[in-house]
């Protein structure tokens, strides 16, 4: 799996998986997570998808990390399937007993908000143990858009624009994207339309406004977990030993 994920030979990888042959011997989280990543950045989702059902139906246990994956790519596909598997896979966490980590819960958020489940959305963000970064910010004001709490809303941009935070402190900033969902809602509203414009010239002036889409934050990968694939089958050397791939992968 080490060598396909080094080739970017994820149709190869997806073969391996499949093959009844080698049925058991991927009995680890680690070669389905790879691949699932693999498949996950070129965007294939769907087969993506059919890899998680494959590691579900070899009882390979998952990781905190698969689901990160797995909402992930039910996220991307957004259908009522996807949004039953994530479901399923999430409530038969909590069941065990497993913590979900907070990415894994905002793509199941984000995935919920999709298909129009605001009260799953809320019920599911309401569990996020600290929920103080840009992305949980963004969703918990998305639920008060779609559930029509526009007082709410207004509440929670007037905290944020004109609270005294130490500059210590970091800024909480909304996605323009989400800002003109609120103003959307609002344009038959003069004077909350009215409050906001002056709410939003000050989350600018603020710097606490961001050009990035609420997917773009989703999928944004902090530097130090970045997948080390690269999508181009020109690359010769190893990323994890800087040798040439023919030295390197007999050295692996």
């Amino acid at each position: 799996m080490r060598l396909c994920y080094e080739l970017d030979l994820e149709g190869s990888a997806v073969e391996l998986i499949r093959d009844q042959h080698l049925r058991g011997f991927f009995s680890d989280s680690t070669s389905f997570n790879i691949l699932m990543d693999m498949l996950f950045i070129k965007g294939k989702y769907k087969s993506a998808l059919e890899v998680l059902i494959e590691m579900k139906n070899q009882d390979v246990k998952f990781s905190k990390d698969t689901y990160v994956l797995a909402f992930a790519i039910c996220y991307k596909l957004n259908s009522p399937e996807s949004f039953k598997i994530c479901t399923a896979l999430r409530e038969e966490a909590l069941i065990r007993g497993e913590v979900l980590s907070r990415r894994a819960s905002c793509f199941a958020v984000a995935l919920a908000l999709n298909q129009n489940q605001v009260g799953k959305a809320a019920s599911i963000f309401s569990q996020i143990m600290k929920p103080e970064n840009i992305i949980c910010t963004n969703l918990n004001l998305m639920i008060h858009i779609q559930s029509n709490m526009l007082e709410t809303v207004m509440e929670i941009l007037k905290d944020t624009a004109e609270g005294n935070l130490s500059r210590f402190v970091k800024k909480l900033k909304f996605s323009e994207e989400v800002l003109a969902k609120v103003r959307g809602k609002l344009k038959d509203v003069p004077a909350l339309l009215a409050r906001f414009d002056e709410l939003y010239g000050k989350l600018h002036v603020n710097g606490q406004v961001t050009t990035y889409s609420l997917d773009a934050l989703l999928c944004h990968t902090p530097k130090d977990l970045k997948s080390h694939v690269v999508l181009s089958n020109k690359r010769t050397a190893s990323h994890r030993t800087f040798q040439p791939l023919s030295q390197s992968l007999w050295a692996e």
